[in-house]
């Protein structure tokens, strides 16, 4: 059985107030669809550092939403996580991009 879909304005709100409670910025770069669209996340760990891209997928033995890193585990640099993201952009118009700032790579979706 597959687990529900929430919406994905939803879940950037959810992500917004999350990271706003430990004082972590987090910013909406793109709004997509409010209902459909997927949500990709940058953590941007720092100029020195670069970011780290997640992008939701289903794990097919539970249904349930992963996060998955479709640059590899390693930052990597802005410029090209902004490279994926306007690639993937052009596939799904209705895409999200919610980037948050945090230099020791936290991100609310390791709690969702």
């Amino acid at each position: 059985m597959t687990e529900a879909r929430l919406k994905a304005g939803i879940i950037v709100q959810a992500a917004i107030r999350q990271a706003g409670m430990r004082g972590i910025p987090a910013t909406v770069v793109r709004h997509g669809d409010d209902d459909a669209g997927q949500v990709y996340v940058v953590v941007n760990r720092g100029r020195d550092i670069g970011c780290v891209l997640l992008a939701p997928s289903r794990d097919y033995d539970t249904g349930k939403t992963v996060w998955r890193k479709p640059l590899g585990d390693e930052p990597v640099s802005e410029a090209e996580a902004d490279a994926y993201i306007e690639k993937e952009r052009r596939i799904d118009p209705d895409l999200w991009v919610l980037e948050i700032e945090d230099r020791n790579g936290w991100h609310p979706f390791d709690d969702m």
